[in-house]
């Protein structure tokens, strides 16, 4: 991917509140945490933070809206206190 980590945090800051419509309409929201080398890290909120579907909705719902509207190839990772899904060191963060 050519675009900066920067520039795909600002890209995902911008569309993102096209993508919380569907979190929102469930009482949940989205909140932008960081990116780093094409994986955008964002922490569902609300009545989504604790959600059994949270993955579901991550990769179904907000994964591919921002595939749809930035890049094809961006990954998304729901921070949602595993290790596996922590922000890593580097990352962009505003």
């Amino acid at each position: 991917m050519t675009f900066s980590d920067e520039d795909i945090y600002t890209a995902v800051k911008n569309y993102l509140p096209t993508v919380s419509e569907y979190v929102n309409s469930h009482g949940g929201g989205i909140e932008l945490l960081a990116a780093k080398d094409g994986t955008v890290y964002i922490k569902l909120i609300g009545a989504c933070g604790g959600c059994s579907m949270s993955l579901m909705t991550t990769k179904m719902v907000v994964q591919k809206k921002l595939r749809e509207l930035i890049h094809p190839e961006i990954n998304i990772v729901n921070v949602d206190g595993t290790v596996e899904n922590e922000v890593p060191q580097g990352a962009y963060i505003s």
